[in-house]
């Protein structure tokens, strides 16, 4: 049985704040701890009540403790947090009662060096590293290896280099194919590339890629998830691979990954098998 749980809530959302009220209310009423801010060492899963953004916020460190993530829908587009409030009572007692299913997520591992070779951060991505100009910057050129075999020179206004979770996210707005989140795969999208022949890339989830920006001049950045990021430097080269590790995250009770793509991308309804 599940004893404590830390709680997530997207800020300044009146609507978020509401349903975050009564899943506390839920919990407790089944003697179940509830903790709010950091993740605390006696929570055994976290609940985030928002939208994608607010479930970004907190899968890295959901990651790390390898912590059971549920996400219930209260914010924006919601490819992440799929669970609805019309369905959030049920997904909340099978979650108390350890009667629930995982989706197990592929992540990404984004390492930063500096000049002399030195890791100067590293970040977990759920979605996507972003390398991307500032608003007033020329097009930048971005050299880019798989595996240690040179790739191309992106040059544009910067490159997503985004997981199948990630593919419905920055990815997908900057031209890039939708995957199947099972799939472990890593995309390349240019983001307004200068030449017409760059196009979007998808590689094996095996694979090690290594982007380094020539000659910076003017802003450039790293951006992990939309969330957290730093300014790049000459000389500075980023790794990205696949994590050791999935990220658990938990499956609404009654609606599959296609049901969820065909509402939030307005498909035409379902049509049944003959």
């Amino acid at each position: 049985m599940l004893e404590c749980v830390n709680l997530t809530v997207k800020q300044d959302s009146e609507r978020a704040a509401q349903v975050a009220q009564e899943v506390k209310q839920f919990l407790e009423k089944h003697e179940v701890k509830v903790s709010q801010g950091s993740i605390t060492p006696g929570d055994q899963a976290v609940i985030v009540v928002g939208g994608d953004g607010t479930l970004l916020h907190v899968a890295a460190k959901a990651f790390e403790k390898q912590l059971p993530l549920l996400g219930i829908n209260a914010g924006g587009l919601g490819f992440l947090t799929e669970v609805h409030t019309d369905e959030m009572n049920e997904a909340l007692e099978r979650l108390v009662k350890g009667n629930f299913e995982l989706d197990r997520r592929m992540v990404l591992r984004v390492q930063v060096f500096n000049e002399d070779g030195k890791v100067v951060k590293e970040y977990t991505a759920l979605n996507e590293a972003v390398i991307t100009k500032g608003a007033l910057s020329k097009i930048i050129s971005i050299n880019t290896w798989a595996d240690g075999n040179f790739l191309t020179t992106y040059r544009g206004d910067g490159l997503i280099v985004s997981s199948a979770t990630g593919s419905t996210g920055y990815n997908l707005s900057a031209g890039g194919p939708i995957i199947h989140p099972g799939l472990e795969v890593i995309v390349l999208t240019p983001i307004c590339p200068f030449a017409l022949s760059a196009r979007p890339l998808i590689l094996s989830g095996s694979s090690t890629i290594t982007v380094e920006v020539n000659q910076i001049q003017e802003e450039v950045c790293l951006d992990i998830d939309g969330q957290v990021g730093m300014p790049l430097h000459k000389g500075y080269r980023i790794s990205i691979s696949r994590h050791k590790g999935y990220l658990k995250l938990i499956k609404s009770p009654h609606r599959d990954y296609f049901t969820i793509l065909r509402e939030k991308l307005g498909w035409t309804s379902a049509i049944p098998l003959q």
